[in-house]
């Protein structure tokens, strides 16, 4: 139940920044602000407060941010909420997918029971490593109350960051935010991702920052082709005719089966990631990540191209024959708080083994290990970097970093302009596309033929999808707005 404090190994510190030559600017513009701001600090501690310290873009993103903001002279400590009860998570996944308009909308008062019980067991025994004055950002819906509790017991600052939303109002966003307006006097601000997302409990005092990527980070640094080749044999997504200079990684990613099983992700063949024209979508398995819809799209262009083939050019026709689609995702055994993750994943397994084997070979269900988090960012980066498109075909998404990732990596994205964060980033026909409906297959599908018709059209759009992550979406721009913040403060 103790929440534990995360100790960071994140190697890479504003020096190391400031050797790239395109990011040096970006540092000295840090740096300047941090000679204003940091001075006021003196004596208060940042404390970043979140559910899990592996597995979704929050934890991806706080140990980049917590070392360069004590690289910029801001006491900085990273605590993660813990929990005995399991049904804790499966009520605040509730609470997250009604924020995103989805779920039953009841709550009773054993759900608020639970929720303060958590909350306020992780306050004491947080309490105590607080001092007067400090600031306490509280990450996402699942630590909410904790504000309120721990102002009980000590004056700190309470800031609350939102990453999730939903650009539109039902019955299912009204209830979360009458299930969460209690607990949102405790905070002095709130940060939300865009500004379609603020509610009118935090109204006239909020910030919208959009989320950034670490460029250095393991799953979006550049890798030459070696290295490439290398995570993706040794991660077993790919084979090597040759020997590979260091032993494989101990957890392999895995592959579901015809069988229903799942064995290393090279069973029983290559995937083709090294040679064939590949559609990837890598997320958390989450209903609104919308992957059964992409799965249904992509059997529809399969379809299409055995029994329409002659109305395309001969390379577009062998582009979608010899593609390939890989669905990856976390091994749902390693993200303590997505208990949905699970039933998300086996709803995708019976519509895979109910597909011909033709179909199934061409379809990879791919689970990435998570018991050593470096090497599941690098299988990510190599499988982001060697496919010809990656998917974000989120129904509903709080901003997409796997958008800006593939983006940074000069890979075109398809995703939709009902997801709010995808579209902040993907401008439609400029660096990628953009369709009206993530949950429509056939319009899914056409989006998919035209990105495999044009691979030099492709080739610009990635070229410009980097350089507006570059200007707008990498973690020093973050930064800066936290700095105006914590000024604020």
């Amino acid at each position: 139940m103790i929440p534990h404090i995360v100790e960071i190994e994140h190697p890479q510190g504003l020096d190391q920044y400031a050797a790239v030559a395109h990011l040096a600017p970006a540092v000295a513009w840090l740096r300047a602000i941090a000679a204003d701001v940091v001075p006021r600090l003196e004596g208060r501690t940042l404390w970043m407060v979140n559910s899990t310290a592996k597995g979704g873009g929050v934890a991806e993103m706080l140990p980049a941010m917590v070392r360069l903001l004590r690289d910029m002279g801001v006491r900085t400590e990273w605590a993660v909420i813990g929990s005995d009860r399991p049904e804790f998570f499966l009520l605040t996944k509730r609470i997250h997918n009604l924020i995103h308009g989805a779920g039953d909308a009841r709550f009773t008062s054993g759900d608020r029971e639970l929720y303060e019980s958590v909350n306020r067991a992780n306050a004491e025994a947080l309490a105590p490593r607080l001092r007067p004055g400090d600031i306490v950002v509280i990450h996402d819906p699942q630590p909410m109350p904790l504000a309120g509790f721990l102002r009980e017991r000590v004056d700190v600052s309470a800031v609350w960051r939102c990453h999730i939303g939903l650009d539109d109002e039902n019955a299912q966003t009204r209830a979360a935010w009458a299930f969460l307006a209690p607990y949102g006097p405790a905070f002095a601000h709130a940060v939300f991702s865009a500004r379609e997302y603020v509610p009118d409990l935090f109204a006239g005092r909020s910030t919208i920052i959009h989320p950034g990527i670490d460029p250095l980070a393991s799953k979006n640094r550049d890798m030459h082709l070696h290295e490439l080749v290398r995570v993706l044999a040794n991660s077993a997504l790919a084979t090597t005719s040759g020997p590979v200079l260091r032993p494989p990684f101990v957890n392999l990613a895995e592959r579901l089966q015809p069988d229903g099983t799942y064995r290393p992700a090279i069973w029983p063949e290559d995937v083709g990631l090294l040679v064939r024209p590949i559609l990837t979508q890598v997320s958390r398995w989450d209903r609104l990540k919308g992957y059964l819809p992409l799965l249904r799209a992509y059997v529809e262009l399969k379809r299409r191209v055995r029994r329409d083939g002659d109305r395309f050019t001969r390379m577009h026709r062998r582009r979608m024959e010899i593609s390939r689609m890989v669905l990856a995702g976390p091994d749902p055994a390693g993200v303590a708080d997505d208990p949905e993750a699970i039933d998300v994943l086996a709803e995708l397994e019976r519509e895979y083994l109910e597909l011909d084997p033709g179909l199934q070979a061409d379809i990879a269900l791919i689970k990435l290990p998570m018991k050593a988090p470096r090497e599941n960012a690098l299988m990510v980066n190599a499988l982001q970097r060697a496919s010809s498109v990656v998917v974000q075909n989120s129904i509903r998404e709080g901003f997409g970093l796997t958008v800006t990732e593939a983006m940074w990596k000069r890979i075109p994205v398809v995703s939709n302009t009902r997801a709010c964060g995808p579209r902040y980033q993907v401008r439609d026909g400029v660096d990628g596309r953009l369709i009206a409906d993530a949950e429509d297959a056939d319009s899914l599908a056409d989006a998919l033929t035209e990105m495999l018709s044009d691979p030099d059209r492709n080739d610009g759009w990635g070229q410009r999808a980097q350089r507006h992550v570059h200007e707008e979406f990498l973690v020093f721009h973050q930064l800066h707005d936290w700095m105006a913040v914590l000024a604020r403060l």
